[in-house]
């Protein structure tokens, strides 16, 4: 879609509707986080290290699956459109999450969990509808307004799981997580419009692959930075989500409502980043992403360090919180970058491959952190965390120049 078109479209009920639908279906993914670890403890009788362990795989198979299957997905939305695969993933993983509260054993759950990654995509694809339909001089603004969409439903999923894993149960809460997926499908089929020009299968043939697709830029050496960057931050937020109802538990000395507070835990960073995201996305629009995203990674390393030594529920919890002012800059940037600097051709392919990088960094990031707690304690993830974060910003750095000058605008 040229930029006219793009100025005639209904990008702003497609916005209002999706940060609606996105908000529901942030509810839904998070709602089981923080329980899903004491979730695993329940389907046998495991040692610590057994139990962050498989809390790890079971993180990880959602990801590897999705890792695998989201090119596959962003060519078919090329050929059929983006709302079409609103409601595909919507229903899928419904289904998923419904089953889920069925097993009896955590090889059952491990397979759902892969289940639910071959239907994945909803939020990335809102996200590539709007920003394929989006004047560029607003997609800054606009997909960082749409975060908040899934942000809030993430905000406010732990603690309505946590609670509702207290009231009816950690298997009930799965059945409403699969109505709400449910909600959320029904409102992309029927509010959402999609103007869609199909890619023809020429066209399609030409990007096939990662090289094909890199062709089509002016500089692919930055996609290919972003991408990985993607998968770095994926990878450090990640190895936190296995763990942290644990490192709730081990804070609280075993005693307490721990399922709903590790919900509150859970979703503090959600908070700051309504707050942030759209104000440093409309910032960013002005006086350049690459201040943003450089400026996320400092403040997100100094975040992260202090979480591994805390011994108090209350100042990780503020750390938490804080940390969710990074998460504002870094993600919606990412995203920002890719699309101002993606031909409009490429803008279903190039999400698609952003939520490959996304999905190999939530897979690695689950085994890392099941796989450092079992090892060497819980403190150790959130050091590891702090560590790759500086790893991907000096690749960053040393790799491409344009996000380095910060007179420039990205």
């Amino acid at each position: 879609m040229d930029e006219a078109h793009r100025e005639q479209s209904p990008w702003k009920r497609n916005l209002y509707v999706l940060w609606g639908c996105t908000f529901i279906a942030g509810i839904a993914f998070s709602e089981i986080m923080p329980f899903m670890s004491l979730y695993v403890s329940e389907l046998g009788h495991f040692t610590n290290a057994q139990v962050s362990f498989y809390s790890g795989v079971v993180y990880a198979a959602t990801f590897l699956v999705t890792a695998i299957v989201s090119p596959m997905w962003g060519a078919l939305a090329d050929r059929k459109g983006r709302k079409v695969m609103l409601i595909r993933a919507s229903f899928g993983m419904a289904v998923a999450m419904f089953l889920m509260g069925l097993v009896t054993n955590v090889w059952e759950l491990i397979a759902l969990r892969a289940l639910q990654g071959l239907f994945s995509g909803f939020i990335s694809n809102a996200q590539a509808l709007i920003a394929s339909q989006t004047p560029r001089n607003h997609s800054g603004k606009a997909l960082g307004t749409l975060v908040t969409g899934s942000t809030s439903g993430m905000l406010m999923g732990p603690i309505i799981g946590g609670a509702l894993a207290e009231i009816f149960s950690i298997r009930n809460t799965f059945f409403i997580t699969s109505a709400l997926l449910a909600v959320a499908g029904i409102l992309s089929a029927t509010l959402v419009k999609e103007y869609f020009v199909p890619v023809t299968k020429e066209k399609q043939a030409k990007q096939h692959g990662i090289g094909g697709l890199l062709g089509q830029f002016q500089n692919p050496r930055l996609i290919i930075v972003l991408l990985l960057s993607t998968m770095f931050v994926q990878l450090g937020n990640t190895s936190i989500a296995p763990i942290i109802s644990l490192y709730v538990k081990q804070l609280m000395h075993n005693s307490g409502p721990i399922a709903f507070v590790a919900g509150i835990i859970a979703a503090l960073p959600g908070i700051s980043n309504i707050l942030a995201a759209p104000r440093l996305g409309a910032y960013g629009d002005v006086n350049g992403s690459s201040k943003i995203l450089m400026g996320g990674y400092l403040f997100a390393m100094i975040m992260y360090l202090p979480q591994g030594f805390v011994t108090s529920i209350w100042i990780l919890g503020v750390l938490r919180f804080l940390i969710g002012i990074s998460d504002g800059a870094l993600f919606p940037t990412i995203q920002t970058l890719l699309t101002k600097n993606s031909p409009a051709t490429a803008t279903s392919a190039i999400f698609s491959w952003n939520q490959s990088f996304q999905a190999l960094g939530n897979m690695l990031g689950s085994l890392l952190g099941g796989t450092l707690a079992g090892l060497f304690g819980y403190n150790t993830v959130f050091i590891s965390t702090a560590c790759l974060l500086m790893i991907n910003f000096l690749m960053l750095w040393f790799t491409e120049p344009s996000l380095r000058f910060k007179l420039k605008r990205a």
